[in-house]
């Protein structure tokens, strides 16, 4: 299944919850976290069971992950304890500290699977690496880690952006400035290296498509698998940004037939243009998105 768009969505309404599943998001992520105030958490965790539970018995839905809170809290005990008898396919971590603090919510996860008959490992877990100073800089090391569960990573610039005093997290142009760039690379290539989804952080300015048109179609050129999302709006917008194009496509099945029809080869020419190995993979990789 494509996992293009990721949307997030409170977890303390109703509203919201239900409108959820027809936005044409691929993921549908429902907030414990920064969506939901301290005393409405015991609520959202009832409401985001009962979501999960209906979601489950519908055929073709998006994937439903949860937002827990953070792991230097007690309050993401008491997410789990609530929502995984609900199944949810996967857990979005926010603050993630670094590789071995997942360790603990792996655990964790591996009792709630066994309590509600949910086979081991099937619950997936995102984390975003970005939003303190050091866990920035512990981002190469989920390249390695321990961690089977591992679906992806993602990043936010608002945490970070606010531990290290930035008033400004792009410039003129409209790019990142050089921490946030630095920061956006590294979970690119971690992500590629580690063979798990890399997700570009969302764009804020919702009211803002155009703007969003550019971003989401340059992080697709740049290797992004998709995109997180805040509003519905967003989501048509990211999806077709990170479905490849009929002319990609077919470029990318001559050359994977060339190289068919001419074993051996080193390097081929196609169109009028050099043609080697980085070309094939990269052929492949795009035609395996589709399958």
């Amino acid at each position: 299944m494509a996992m293009r768009s990721w949307l997030f969505v409170p977890g303390d309404s109703q509203a919201k919850l239900d409108k959820a599943p027809t936005c044409g998001a691929d993921v549908v992520i429902v907030d414990l976290e920064d969506a939901v105030a301290p005393p409405a958490k015991p609520h959202a965790r009832i409401m985001t069971k009962g979501w999960l539970e209906r979601q489950a018995r519908q055929p073709g839905g998006p994937a439903r992950w949860v937002r827990i809170n953070p792991l230097d809290t007690q309050l993401w005990r008491e997410d789990l304890a609530a929502v995984m008898p609900g199944r949810p396919e996967g857990i979005v971590v926010p603050k993630a500290a670094g590789p071995e603090q997942l360790q603990a919510l792996a655990g964790e996860l591996s009792a709630h699977e066994q309590r509600n008959g949910i086979a081991t490992g099937a619950t997936r877990i995102m984390p975003l690496v970005s939003e303190t100073p050091a866990a920035a800089l512990a981002i190469a090391g989920y390249a390695s880690a321990g961690l089977p569960r591992l679906a992806g990573l993602t990043w936010g610039a608002e945490d970070l952006s606010a531990a290290i005093g930035a008033s400004r997290k792009r410039d003129a142009r409209g790019y990142w400035m050089d921490a946030f760039r630095y920061v956006r690379a590294q979970v690119l290539l971690t992500a590629h290296a580690r063979g798990v989804l890399a997700i570009d952080t969302l764009h804020a300015e919702f009211r803002d498509i155009e703007g969003l048109e550019r971003i989401a179609a340059e992080s697709y050129s740049e290797g992004f698998s998709g995109m997180l999302a805040i509003h519905p709006s967003q989501v048509p917008v990211i999806n077709e940004a990170f479905t490849p194009g009929e002319e990609e496509i077919a470029r990318a099945r001559a050359i994977v037939n060339a190289f068919s029809a001419n074993p051996g080869a080193g390097a081929l020419q196609l169109d009028g243009r050099m043609i080697d190995q980085p070309h094939l993979d990269q052929a492949r990789k795009l035609l395996e998105r589709l399958r």
